[in-house]
């Protein structure tokens, strides 16, 4: 099963596999191994990024209260670790260990998915349906901090599948740190 890419804005409209992208559990996944889930949050990272760490919790208590729904979070690290050492795949480990993270951790090594997804900053969330369509693209919320948020942009695009709703707001304007490719 591939991934479509609506035009939702600067993501090119391309469908998307990917395989063989290395946990930090130590199992490799590819587009397949979510094929169950019917909401799949693929969510671009980076271990030294203020930002994408800042939503470490928050990812957590979405994954846990919207995994009845259908909800799968999938983080990938594209960075580079020669340009960028916090990235490498033994910090993504502990990243993981430290944070409790209870979805999968991936190296995307090459930035393979990250290109081809459109990604140009740590976080940057793509959200997609069962029929891994892009619905939503953009920041998790209005906010680099969790404690000053006024919209959860990822929340209410998640709520809007749950109920069966096309996303209010398809689109918004993802902020942190540039990946480092």
């Amino acid at each position: 099963m591939g991934i479509d890419v609506i035009d939702v804005g600067p993501s090119p409209a391309i469908a998307i596999e990917f395989e063989g992208l290395k946990g930090v559990d130590g199992v490799r996944y590819s587009l397949d191994s979510f094929e169950h889930m019917p909401i799949l949050a693929v969510i671009v990272t980076g271990n030294a990024c203020p930002t994408a760490k800042a939503w470490d919790s928050e990812l957590i208590k979405l994954q846990r209260d919207y995994f009845g729904h259908g909800l799968q979070i999938v983080v990938v690290n594209p960075n580079n670790q020669y340009l960028s050492p916090q990235d490498t795949f033994d910090c993504m480990v502990k990243r993981t260990a430290n944070a409790g993270f209870n979805f999968p951790y991936l190296k995307d090594e090459g930035a393979v998915l990250a290109r081809r997804l459109g990604a140009f900053v740590t976080p940057q969330v793509f959200l997609f349906d069962a029929g891994r369509k892009l619905r939503y693209t953009g920041r998790i919320a209005d906010s680099r901090r969790p404690a000053a948020v006024m919209r959860y942009d990822l929340k209410k695009a998640i709520d809007d599948l749950v109920a069966g709703r096309k996303v209010e707001v398809p689109q918004t304007e993802p902020f942190g740190c540039s990946l480092v490719l």
